[in-house]
């Protein structure tokens, strides 16, 4: 099949080798396994062979995804419907209001993409059936056994009557695959060898006495505004480094697990729109998620194996690009034992360097596809009642009940005064930069 008309939707003119070794394995084997690093573009890689298969005039699910988090099965359902096929698609994660999941689920979907709790309640539930399902994906399989999710795939691999075909997915080799996933004549696709590690540089930086947080301001104020993702170990210390670029009227974004849904959405939001160009987080930020190419990674606390330093590291330095991971090291730190190479030793300033504004501002608008508002709609008020140019406009994102849009910085306060009496499809909505 000849996927270039998809492929328009995002920009691509070519597959990459793992995409296409994906494709061929699909229609050439029975089950998949496929271990390729973060950002190399896996979700297109198990989507796109499924469009020859999904089938218009079969009622039910004929596709489903497992995914260990919320934020990853709303990043897939958005690839999905990126790609324009006419398929309905939804999505069932924790958080998510049981009432929509149900009464969405009474006209099943093509796709269903959700997470191994809220999947398995509603099979038990007998809100939707997947007897007849023929295609099961795991994607970030090890994630959701290391989220203990083992007893939920398990309930729901046993309700596939019809003996899917099966793809598996890792950012890093398995050590073993468990009986229950009941895998048959496998391909194994390992595509973890080809990650080019020469483009990702390694720096330690050596803290004076014993004020960790102190050096971290010192480097952030010396990368300026290059994208950086800090990781820690802990939330405290996420929510320690968070107050301290508070004082300093640093932006930043905050994400762990102890955040609510919907601001660890805005956060990766922000992140994706170029509003944030620092994230502070734990490692629940490391991999699965819908994150932009990010040029400089620091480990404020050191990984602890080596796995999640590759999971951390994998979110710079990607698909050829250039990267540079930090390592900070305080008197009682050590240098990884699992590190390859040794990194070369960063300086820093000895006053900290206020990094420059970032060049853009989130609009929040209070509505979203459920109000039936899509992102034309939002282009058209924007360029013609907000007074912006294409270019003052950048990425918009629209969820079921609010949208956001990035604006530049220097322009967002005269638009939101140019557009706050407007309509949009004939309704008054609230509007105003995204806190």
């Amino acid at each position: 099949m000849n996927y270039s008309q998809t492929l328009t939707h995002f920009n691509i003119e070519t597959l990459n080798d793992m995409q296409e070794a994906t494709i061929s394995a699909f229609s050439n084997s029975n089950d998949i396994v496929l271990i390729s690093p973060t950002g190399s573009g896996k979700t297109l890689a198990f989507l796109l062979p499924l469009l020859p298969i999904l089938k218009q005039d079969k009622i039910g699910v004929q596709v489903l995804i497992i995914v260990p988090s919320r934020e990853l099965a709303i990043q897939i359902e958005q690839v999905f419907k990126q790609m324009s096929t006419g398929f309905k698609s939804n999505c069932c994660y924790g958080g998510h209001a049981v009432s929509i999941e149900k009464n969405n689920l009474k006209h099943p979907p093509a796709v269903l993409i959700g997470t191994p709790g809220r999947i398995s309640y509603h099979i038990e539930k007998e809100n939707v059936s997947v007897s007849e399902t023929a295609v099961l994906i795991l994607d970030e399989f090890d994630k959701s056994l290391e989220a203990g999710f083992k007893d939920e795939m398990s309930f729901i691999i046993s309700h596939l009557k019809n003996e899917p075909k099966k793809i598996l997915t890792s950012a890093t080799a398995l050590k073993e695959i468990p009986k229950f996933v009941g895998l048959s004549n496998e391909a194994i696709l390992n595509f973890t060898k080809q990650e080019i590690v020469s483009s990702l540089k390694l720096k330690s930086v050596k803290v004076n006495g014993d004020d960790k947080l102190e050096a971290l301001m010192l480097l952030i104020g010396k990368l300026g505004t290059q994208s950086k993702i800090v990781f820690c170990n802990h939330r405290d210390a996420v929510n320690r480094i968070s107050e301290q670029l508070k004082k300093y009227d640093v932006a930043h974004g905050v994400y762990h697990g102890g955040l609510e849904q919907i601001d660890r959405e805005k956060t990766l939001i922000k992140l994706r729109n170029g509003t944030t160009k620092l994230l502070i987080t734990t490692d629940l930020a490391a991999r699965g998620l819908d994150i932009p190419e990010i040029e400089a990674i620091i480990h404020y606390q050191l990984p602890p194996t080596e796995d999640v330093m590759t999971h951390r590291n994998g979110r710079t330095a990607r698909m050829n690009a250039t990267g540079t991971a930090y390592f900070l090291l305080d008197q009682k730190d050590h240098l990884p034992k699992f590190l390859t190479e040794t990194p070369e030793e960063e300086t820093l300033p000895e006053t900290f360097i206020v990094p420059k504004p970032n060049e853009w501002k989130t609009l929040y608008i209070a509505a979203g596809k459920k109000d039936k508002i899509n992102k034309m709609d939002i282009v058209g008020m924007l360029l013609q009642k907000g007074g912006l140019q294409k270019d003052e406009l950048g990425k918009i994102e629209v969820l079921d009940y609010a949208a956001y849009a990035a604006i530049k910085s220097n322009k967002i306060e005269k638009t939101i005064s140019l557009i706050r009496e407007e309509k949009i499809k004939n309704r008054k909505i609230k509007m105003e930069i995204a806190s």
